[in-house]
């Protein structure tokens, strides 16, 4: 099996729909489907190739969702399989592809499955799809081991059995309503497959696999005595036993299958896993059609880091004879319009900003974010755009503690501000109730008074807009076949600070440092992120796409 070589994966551009918070349509402050279909025009005229919808599936909402208590039907607040059905419809009808996620690492501990593990002994059918374990120690009071979730705290709890004891723990690696399914177990196999089924005959055009990296953990669950994240994998520790174990590729080599009885569907990993060379395996050529490059997104906004990442990067793809896949936004990082604005010696992936935090500086921010934008978008492969990115929308960082709502607040004491400052419901009218999110004026998380600057109503047709400029970048990228071909580095071009490559005919000079580049003779100005300073010069943060003058 060979990859088609123009097939419209390798190179789409791809829009990230938090469903909560694009648009609501029945102004119970919470987005919704019919609010999503009726704003689809607006991804047409942006210039995208598809969408890509976050969980929508029946859940307690424990988790925003990726809690699924049912993978076959829409949860009431999203709406019906009937409005699912018309989101499609009408995405086709625009040219649009539509891709869903799904969350395979856990279910929701509302899961029919799962209450009927609790409901069962120790040994039992139903227990054995999910990780059930006996504890340590003289009563088994101790959990199975030291690992710890990625929300914070253990990821062990323990139940009452049937009879009123202390009973098993089960494993969950990330919220304790969240249990981690048992992927050596036959039947949980042949049930995505069932599920894989049930959507592609709906006619959605792919998957988002949550946590792709974390369905097989190491055998016998050795004990891992540090806090993790998604992305833990060091020199001196190696990899943790619950991420990137070899056997997750079995399981996707039998989706691809799945897949192939279908006409051009896709699959897409969410795998944080370093080096590059270990993500590639994800995308070889009967698994996986895309990964996320999520060393990408957290390489900071230095040249030589820069130009580093996307060497291997393509290199690493390349060798499998896949596309790499690049992001700098989505629902679980700080906005790059704001993240890029934190000082190099922070973290390089903070877990949200919370208003006691020192602020950054949201000018700066946009800047860079502009300019990191018309780096990502002029490189080969496929490229991902997180829903208000293209309005330049920063991270809400000044969220009041009692507004927040995602899980890692709470299990953290609220020491960790978590992911809600990314997830705020984006404006699309200055003057309109909730800035047009939803026609009550209600929104689930609180939106700053900030946004109205940023609504769609006030960036569309305005020249040098960041609506505009995403606007202009996506057609050229498409009309000059960016997505597709080589990348060859120019090494001559403004010093260390400068990264700058070619893509055809077309040059690409970003300046990161601190003085202004002139622009090579013989060229004009495509588009550039920021204006060119009084000398025609490219000032810093800012990233210019170029032609041949004749």
């Amino acid at each position: 099996m060979t990859q088609q070589l123009d097939a419209w994966w390798r190179s789409a551009v791809i829009y990230q729909i938090y469903p909560r918070s694009f648009a609501d349509s029945d102004g119970d402050g919470i987005g919704d489907l019919p609010g999503i279909t009726a704003r689809l025009e607006h991804l047409a005229d942006l210039g995208v190739d598809a969408a890509w919808l976050s969980p929508f599936y029946v859940s307690p909402m424990a988790d925003a969702g990726y809690d699924v208590a049912d993978y076959r039907d829409i949860d009431p607040v999203f709406g019906t399989l009937a409005d699912a059905d018309a989101l499609v419809a009408e995405a086709h009808r625009l040219g649009l592809r539509v891709i869903v996620d799904l969350v395979p690492n856990h279910t929701s501990d509302q899961h029919v499955w799962f209450k009927a593990a609790l409901a069962a002994t120790p040994g039992s059918p139903e227990r054995a799809r999910y990780i059930f374990r006996e504890g340590k120690g003289e009563h088994g009071e101790e959990p199975p081991n030291h690992w710890r979730s990625v929300f914070g705290g253990p990821a062990w709890t323990r139940v009452t059995g049937p009879d009123g004891l202390p009973g098993q723990w089960y494993l969950h690696l990330f919220d304790v309503t969240q249990p981690d399914l048992d992927w050596t177990n036959p039947e949980v196999r042949e049930e995505f497959h069932d599920v894989l089924r049930f959507w592609l005959h709906r006619g959605v055009d792919g998957f988002r696999v949550d946590v792709a990296h974390g369905l097989v953990k190491a055998e016998g669950l050795p004990d891992w005595d540090y806090d993790h994240g998604l992305l833990d994998s060091t020199e001196k520790l190696g990899r943790p036993p619950m991420w990137d174990q070899d056997g997750v590729h079995e399981i996707y080599r039998a989706w691809r299958k799945v897949l192939d009885e279908y006409d051009d569907r896709v699959l897409v990993a969410e795998a944080w896993v370093e080096p590059p060379e270990r993500l590639a395996k994800y995308v070889r050529h009967d698994e996986m059609h895309q990964a996320f490059n999520f060393e990408y997104l957290t390489t900071r906004w230095v040249a030589a880091d820069l130009r580093e990442v996307i060497t291997s990067s393509i290199s690493a793809t390349a060798a499998v004879g896949a596309p790499t896949t690049w992001v700098l936004s989505n629902h679980d990082v700080v906005r790059h319009t704001t993240r890029l604005a934190l000082p190099l010696s922070g973290p390089k992936r903070p877990n949200g900003i919370k208003a006691t935090d020192p602020q950054p500086d949201q000018v700066l921010g946009l800047r860079r974010g502009r300019a990191a934008t018309a780096v990502m978008l002029a490189l080969p492969g496929s490229a991902y755009v997180y829903q208000g990115e293209e309005l330049g929308l920063p991270e809400h960082t000044t969220m009041p503690d009692d507004a927040r709502q995602d899980p890692t607040f709470f299990r953290t004491g609220g020491t960790v501000a978590g992911r809600d400052g990314c997830r705020v419901p984006i404006p699309w009218e200055r003057n309109a109730p909730a800035y047009g999110f939803s026609p009550s004026g209600r929104s689930w998380l609180p939106q700053p008074e900030s946004f109205a600057g940023h609504a769609a109503d006030q960036e569309r047709g305005v020249p040098g807009s960041t609506l505009e400029l995403y606007r202009e970048m996506l057609r050229l990228r498409r009309e000059l076949g960016l997505g597709l071909g080589e990348l060859e580095w120019v090494d001559d071009l403004g010093g260390d600070d400068v990264v700058a490559f070619r893509r055809g005919e077309v040059l690409v000079v970003a300046n990161l440092g601190g003085e202004p580049v002139p622009l090579p003779s013989g060229t004009r100005v495509l588009l550039t992120s920021g204006p060119l300073d009084e000398q025609d010069r490219v000032p810093t943060d800012t990233t210019v796409w170029l032609t041949p003058a004749s």
